[in-house]
């Protein structure tokens, strides 16, 4: 008998037997890059399926078998990963647009989901990446999140910077928190921006980078005239599928909120991931933000 392969960090191993392999669905961002490097530094051989429109010609992930897939297609993602022998998939990167329906082609794969994914839809993005993790499941695939080929990419407990927050800025986090779970719980969205104790503006289906852009130009049109500092929080929802979607910050969200006029960004210590976290401490340190983990329910 032969013994698995296996690598721990930080108490969140995941176990490779001989001749499993790991399949990277990669959307856009950092994240996929990440994960394929990782994978390939352990020694393992990382098959990529790269989203028409969504990933980028990273040379890490062009490295890496891959081949490209139209999310209209994503029906086939199935038979393409069990010809190219994978065992173990991981949803990476963001999906901006949804597919055109009337472009999807029908297949056995989608046929024996479609129902259940139809219902979900009415439930918002969560229930239906839950639909497509079990859906995935059901055809012999292990979904694994991200966080568990990089444990050290979740996001730490405590002030990661130089900058911390002031009092202020606590019932700020105190604010945009309650905020930011309370939507949450509604299935639109992980983040929301609170300025002098009062939540201004909460993340829809655009995204962090859509919201912090808005409170820029909320600034850039005096309609928050007099407010200064504020906070972005983001956490994941109460009732995240936590292998796909947790919530990230990287180094341009931080460049966001400084130019949105914020004064730090807090996140979900241990369900949020950091991309880049070295070069995401580096330019909040740069900028006089402070970006901090806090526990999951309350700030730190």
């Amino acid at each position: 008998m032969t013994t698995p392969t296996t690598w721990t960090e930080a108490g969140l191993p995941i176990r490779l037997a001989p001749g499993d392999r790991v399949g990277i669905v990669a959307g856009s961002g950092r994240l996929p890059i990440n994960v394929a490097e990782r994978l390939v530094a352990a020694g393992q051989a990382p098959f990529v399926v790269l989203i028409e429109g969504e990933a980028g010609a990273d040379p890490a992930l062009l490295a890496c078998e891959h081949e490209s897939l139209p999310l209209e297609s994503f029906a086939e993602l199935v038979p393409v990963m069990k010809r190219h022998r994978v065992t173990h998939i991981v949803l990476a990167g963001g999906i901006d647009r949804r597919p055109n329906w009337r472009a999807v082609r029908p297949t056995f794969a989608l046929l024996r989901i479609l129902p259940r994914a139809i219902a979900a839809l009415a439930k918002g993005d969560d229930g239906l990446l839950r639909i497509l993790v079990r859906g995935l499941e059901s055809f012999g695939f292990k979904v694994v999140g991200a966080h568990e080929i990089i444990p050290d990419i979740l996001a730490p407990k405590g002030v990661m910077t130089r900058a911390v927050p002031t009092d202020a800025d606590r019932r700020d986090l105190d604010a945009a928190l309650e905020a930011a779970l309370a939507i949450g719980r509604l299935d639109i969205g992980q983040g929301a921006i609170s300025i002098g104790g009062r939540v201004i503006a909460l993340e829809g289906i655009e995204g962090t980078d859509c919201l912090l852009a808005r409170v820029a130009d909320m600034r850039d049109h005096g309609r928050l005239a007099g407010k200064k500092r504020g906070v972005l929080v983001k956490c994941a929802k109460p009732q995240q599928e936590k292998r796909a979607d947790l919530p990230t910050i990287g180094p341009a969200t931080v460049e966001g909120a400084h130019a949105a006029g914020l004064a730090g960004i807090g996140v979900e210590a241990g369900s949020s991931l950091v991309l880049d976290f070295g070069r995401m401490v580096e330019r909040a340190d740069e900028l006089g933000l402070f970006v901090v983990g806090l526990p999951a329910g309350k700030p730190e």
